[in-house]
């Protein structure tokens, strides 16, 4: 026998079982598929919500509990499963990365019985201590709705009766969306677009305001050097790869454009230079909103089932210390870093150890600022992004794999598996890549950590991404070299006690001379400025956190239910956005045909 027929046999054994113990309602049997440790992880297929279980303790008291007098995993009724076969996420074998473990990996279909869906899966299978090939991890996902799957037809064929041109269709579909928006999105970046999309896809009509000129600005207006930090292709917006010829890792005002071009291509209905006017108000009898829009210069009032917050990653967030207004030079918040040239020969100081300090600081260097020093309060997590392209996208990110096969393998990992993984291996692993970066940073006085807190474990750089929106991290591209060699300084450990009209007082007494002084301090939490946004009452039926992992691992209230009806959240980066708005779209469409 083959290598590849052992491996479609062992899958297609392995898959038989479980489905008959789906088809059957069979609890206990269906957990016997899954290793003592093993982990399931689903996406809509069981609950309205997503779920991540480990051990078949949580797996059978989940597929247990009752739902309209039957089992969750009877009433679910997932039937007629199908080894994918014809796609790159066919079986083959796997290697977790930073550890032994190996075995068999591929993806499935099903269908889903209540509600009539249809569902995809993806298995992860090692032997146990007998021999049995038995799940690791298993990841059930929603794909479509049945009668309402996610529509991939030319709207504009060539057609001998058709009476209206391309502009007058996309003009009348403009005008149903602003007539009586099922969802109104706040926020035209990535996430706010591609939402708008796949939302457009599935036959939602959704409408965008966003707050700047032009849709892009969030980009477009941020400092002069910023670049992606990951790779085009892992970067790509939903159903519209970037051009074969775009850089690499693309610089913001490229982005700025494409995303721009994004909107009009994918016929997205935005308003631009418009806010939300008054606090929004929610009437649970007709299920809807009342939105006033600030919008032309008028007042105009919307009334969405739906309200999706894609407002990015929070506002400045700009301690307060004492003396700052006496500062006698320029002292502003990353956020507002436009011109390092205006500078030149003057004496800088960059408050913050993360990824926009580094850009920054190699700013400020490049345009010949006398002296550039870092303030580093407390430890950071620095991987370079040669690191990155070995470890994270030089296999699974290769151009010749649709990004969506690559989304769907890389999401049936559950994150707090993958964390364990980190822990357990995978951090030290890739720390391997980066050992004389690390040194040089460390001889040069800059503190490094992989844990969240002292003796937690090195979770690396998906904890701080996945835990707290990726503070306390630089995915180096150049900033390191400038410290190792001297050229940007290192200030470590002391908190800022003072400010003083020439520069900086630390706690330990120290000073700091500067003409300049930038804030990196990062950006307020989302739910500060959705209180803003929606007032005390509505946030405080809210969890505390947007973002950030649950007890089982999954992301609080980012494309799942918030905790208040009609109301969504939608960020993330590039790749949670693309993925999951398929996931936002398929909860909002059941809503609105009443089986959710």
């Amino acid at each position: 026998m083959s290598a590849s027929s052992e491996l479609h046999a062992i899958s297609t054994d392995w898959l038989k079982g479980l489905e008959i113990a789906s088809s059957t309602g069979d609890v206990m049997s269906f957990v016997s598929h899954f290793l003592s440790d093993g982990w399931f992880r689903d996406l809509l297929c069981f609950s309205w919500n997503f779920r991540t279980l480990s051990g078949p303790e949580k797996i059978h008291g989940f597929l247990s509990e009752v739902v309209d007098g039957k089992s969750r995993l009877e009433y679910s009724g997932l039937r007629d499963f199908k080894l994918d076969d014809h796609t790159v996420n066919a079986p083959s074998p796997f290697k977790l990365p930073g550890s032994q473990v190996e075995g068999v990996q591929g993806a499935f279909t099903f269908s889903i019985t209540n509600p009539p869906a249809l569902g995809r899966g993806f298995f992860r299978l090692t032997q146990d201590i007998d021999g049995k090939w038995k799940a690791l991890t298993l990841f059930t996902n929603m794909q479509d709705l049945v009668g309402h799957e996610e529509s991939s037809t030319d709207q504009h064929s060539l057609s001998e009766g058709r009476k209206t041109t391309w502009e007058e269709d996309v003009d009348a579909k403009f005008r149903a969306i602003e007539a009586d928006p099922t969802v109104l999105i706040v926020g035209g970046g990535q996430s706010g677009l591609m939402c708008a999309a796949r939302l457009g896809r599935l036959g939602i009509r959704a409408l965008v305001i966003e707050k700047s000129a032009r849709v892009g600005d969030s980009w477009r207006q941020r400092y002069p050097n910023l670049t992606l930090h990951t790779p085009a292709y892992q970067s790509s917006m939903l159903y519209s790869p970037y051009p074969t010829n775009f850089p690499k890792y693309i610089p913001k005002g490229k982005l700025a454009n494409f995303l721009e071009s994004y909107a009009v291509n994918q016929e997205l209905c935005i308003w631009l230079s418009s806010i939300v006017g008054s606090t929004p108000v929610y009437d649970s009898s007709s299920a809807r909103w009342t939105v006033e829009v600030q919008h032309g210069g008028q007042k105009v009032i919307l009334n969405p089932k739906h309200l999706v917050l894609a407002t990015g990653s929070g506002r400045p967030r700009i301690p307060s210390w004492n003396g700052m207004d006496d500062f006698g030079g320029a002292l502003y918040h990353s956020d507002f870093h436009t011109d390092a040239e205006q500078f030149r020969g003057k004496r800088v100081v960059v408050v913050g150890a993360g990824n926009a300090s580094g850009d920054i600081c190699r700013d400020f260097v490049t345009h010949g600022a006398a002296e550039v020093t870092l303030v580093q309060r407390s430890a950071t997590c620095v991987v370079s992004s040669s690191a990155m392209e070995e470890t994270h996208f030089k296999v699974p990110f290769s151009g010749n794999t649709p990004i969506e096969e690559l989304d769907f393998c890389m999401k049936s990992l559950p994150l707090a598996f993958l964390l364990q993984l980190m822990k357990s291996g995978g951090t030290q692993h890739m720390k391997m890549f980066d050992k004389e970066l690390h040194d040089g940073l460390r001889k040069a006085g800059f503190n490094l950590t992989w844990e969240l807190s002292p003796g937690s474990g090195e979770v690396g750089l998906e904890g701080f991404l996945f835990c707290r929106s990726a503070s306390g991290t630089m995915l180096d591209v150049g900033c390191g070299k400038l410290i190792i060699e001297g050229k940007v300084k290192v200030k470590q450990g002391q908190d800022i006690n003072q400010f003083h009209k020439d520069g900086i007082e630390f706690k330990d007494g120290s000073k700091l001379s500067a003409d300049v002084i930038v804030l990196a301090t990062g950006n307020e939490p989302v739910m500060k400025g959705t209180r803003a946004l929606l007032g005390d009452e509505i946030v405080e039926q809210l969890p505390p956190e947007v973002w950030g992992l649950d007890s089982e691992g999954e992301l609080n209230q980012t494309y799942r239910p918030s905790g208040h009806p009609g109301l969504w959240f939608a960020i993330g980066p590039f790749e949670v956005s693309r993925f999951f708005s398929k996931h936002l779209g398929l909860q909002i469409l059941a809503r609105e045909l009443d089986i959710s």
